[in-house]
C-alpha cells in the first residue's frame, strides 16, 4: 500500500521545478539588491484574502502583516514584543515605504467573534479583539451590521495607525499614504475608504486608492467613530 500524498510537498515541488525557472532572474535580482518594496500590507489572516491577487503584485512588490481581522494596536512607546507593531516600524522606518494599506473583508471571522465570543481557552483572542471594541455597533450581529462594522473597524485602524509617530511624521511631510480598503470577497470588489467622500466607494467607481491622514469616520446616519 502506497503512503498517502502529501500535497503540499508536492507543492513545493512545482513551484522549484515550474515557477521558478520561469522567475529566476527576478528573485536573484531581490537577493543582489535587496527587497524595496512601496507598500506595507496590513490584511486579515483569513484565507480568502489574498494580496497578490488583489493587488496584481508580484516578489519584491508588497510587504505583508496578517493578523486576526487586521487590526492595529495601540502605539504606546512601550517597546512591548508585537509582531504587528514591530512591522509597521520596520516597514517604515527601513524599508521607507510609500503606502499603507490596511484591508479588511466582508463575512470576517474576527468581527463576528467581537460580538459573540470566543472559546474560554481562546484567552489570547479574546484579548486581541478588544481592537475592534470601538467599531462595535449596539445592535444585533445582523448581516449589515456585521458589514458595517468590518468597514468601521478599517477606519478604527487608520486613526490608530496615525498615533505611530513615525507614520505620521512621514504623512505630514508627503511622504507616506494611508489606504483603508474592505473587500467584498463575493463580489470580487475592493471598496476603499475616500476620505473626501467620507465613505467606501467601490474601487471601479472610485478616483482614487484612497489617501490619509483620516480624520474621525462619520458613517451615512450621523455616527462617528473616534478616539
Amino acid at each position: 500500500m502506497s503512503p498517502p500524498t502529501d500535497e503540499l510537498l508536492g507543492r513545493l515541488r512545482r513551484f522549484h521545478s515550474d515557477y521558478f525557472p520561469r522567475h529566476q532572474q527576478r528573485f536573484q535580482d531581490l537577493v543582489a539588491q535587496g527587497q524595496h518594496p512601496k507598500t506595507l500590507f496590513i490584511g486579515c489572516s483569513d484565507s480568502r484574502v489574498v494580496p497578490y491577487l488583489l493587488t496584481g503584485a508580484g516578489p519584491g512588490e508588497l510587504f505583508i502583516v496578517r493578523n486576526v481581522g487586521a487590526f492595529i494596536p495601540p502605539y504606546d512607546g512601550s517597546h512591548g514584543l508585537h509582531g504587528t507593531m514591530a512591522a509597521i516600524e520596520f516597514a517604515v522606518l527601513s524599508l521607507q515605504v510609500e503606502r499603507i494599506v490596511v484591508c479588511g473583508h466582508s463575512h470576517c471571522g474576527a468581527i463576528r467573534a467581537a460580538y459573540e465570543g470566543v472559546p474560554d481557552e481562546a484567552v489570547a483572542l479574546r484579548a486581541w479583539l478588544r481592537l475592534a471594541s470601538e467599531a462595535l455597533l449596539p445592535v444585533q450581529p445582523s448581516a449589515e451590521a456585521l458589514r458595517r462594522t468590518e468597514e468601521r473597524a478599517v477606519v478604527l485602524q487608520l486613526e490608530r495607525l496615525m498615533d505611530y509617530p513615525m507614520v505620521r511624521r512621514r504623512v505630514e511631510q508627503g511622504e507616506l499614504t494611508v489606504h483603508g480598503w474592505h473587500y467584498v470577497i463575493e463580489d470580487g470588489e475592493v471598496h476603499v475608504f475616500d476620505l473626501q467622500r467620507g465613505g467606501f466607494i467601490p474601487a471601479s467607481e472610485a478616483s482614487n486608492s484612497g489617501t490619509g491622514p483620516y480624520q474621525p469616520y462619520v458613517e451615512h446616519d450621523g455616527q462617528v467613530i473616534c478616539d
